[in-house]
């Protein structure tokens, strides 16, 4: 069966797996690591993709990556090129370096933002490489040092994880670390290292009906649907309503102003009414949480939890949903 094309979709989480080929050592000594990790420093910075977890082993590596500007596949065809060419000629080989085409999987935030963090920076203990907890915050080769403040990575976008734990910086990095230590004892995770049917379905789903899914994808059957087009059900879409006009709806309904929508506020209206919209937005509207979040100031995994907290809103109360939208 012919592989299908790789997603290449800005502002939507992509976890990327590059294997060597024929899974040969692709970093033979530290050197090459930090050469392979300054360059990608420079083309997340150079390109504006953020990235969010990496983890190098010695014939692999992860990367958690979400493109805004450039796209996924430009940035890796120059990552992957460059160091090929490098390693190439140090250890005087020729041909092909890296096992057929890197491995994108779009992942949906809601559900897998920072279990997939968490699953990457583990990488390096569950293969054994180092021993144990305190080995992995010295280890080098990963974003988990650069959370805990051990190391600095031009490109790494600390900030918006660790306030995903906790508003002060220091008692976030403690939490992480224990959200690190919680899954230790879980072991190998598949379920976080593909797409398609199993992660679109609900194990215990009681309806004959089956979730739309992608091999491609890791989410949910809507997530799927909405980055397909709606390929797989047919669906007709819902007429899509500009961000602005959809802001403008959400004020007259909540009687929170523009400005304070806008502006960085904990307000409990003014934080309701941020995840009401970017719940809309994302879910009824197919925006992403990005576009979302900048309408209303907050950053793309701030956005994340928004759409989260609006679903329970909506669900709790639908009868705001139809004041809104109309439906």
């Amino acid at each position: 069966m012919p592989r299908q094309p790789r997603l290449d979709i800005p502002d939507v989480l992509h976890h990327v797996i590059v294997r060597g080929i024929e899974r040969r050592v692709i970093f033979a000594d530290d050197a090459d690591k930090e050469r392979f990790v300054a360059s990608l420093s420079d083309l997340l910075t150079k390109s504006a993709t953020k990235c969010y977890a990496w983890a190098l082993m010695s014939n692999h590596f992860h990367l958690l990556l979400m493109p805004t500007r450039v796209s996924l596949s430009e940035t890796m065809r120059r990552l992957l090129t460059g160091y090929a060419v490098y390693f190439n000629r140090k250890y005087q080989r020729c041909g092909h370096l890296f096992q057929n085409r890197y491995k994108s999987i779009l992942c949906e935030e809601d559900p897998y933002f920072l279990e997939l963090i968490r699953y990457i920076h583990l990488n390096p203990l569950r293969a054994g490489m180092i021993a144990d907890l305190d080995g992995l915050e010295r280890y080098p080769w990963s974003g988990h040092a650069v959370l805990l403040g051990k190391r600095t990575m031009e490109g790494q976008n600390t900030d918006e994880v660790l306030a995903l734990f906790d508003k002060s910086r220091s008692h976030s990095v403690r939490v992480y670390q224990q959200f690190i230590a919680d899954e230790i004892a879980a072991g190998r995770r598949d379920d976080l290292v593909g797409g398609g049917l199993k992660r679109s379905q609900p194990e215990c789903m009681e309806t004959g009906e089956i979730a739309a899914f992608d091999e491609r994808i890791l989410g949910s059957g809507g997530f799927v649907e909405l980055l397909t087009g709606g390929a797989n059900q047919g669906e007709q879409k819902k007429p899509r309503l500009t961000l602005n006009a959809l802001l403008d709806r959400i004020c007259a309904v909540t009687g929170v102003s523009i400005e304070r929508l806008q502006c960085p506020g904990k307000e409990r209206d003014v934080a309701r009414a941020k995840a009401v919209f970017c719940c809309l937005a994302v879910r009824d509207y197919g925006y992403t949480g990005t576009e979302a979040g900048k309408v209303v100031g907050i950053g793309s995994a701030g956005a994340s939890i928004a759409v989260r907290r609006g679903t329970e809103l909506l669900k709790c109360d639908p009868a705001l949903r139809e004041k809104i939208t109309g439906d």
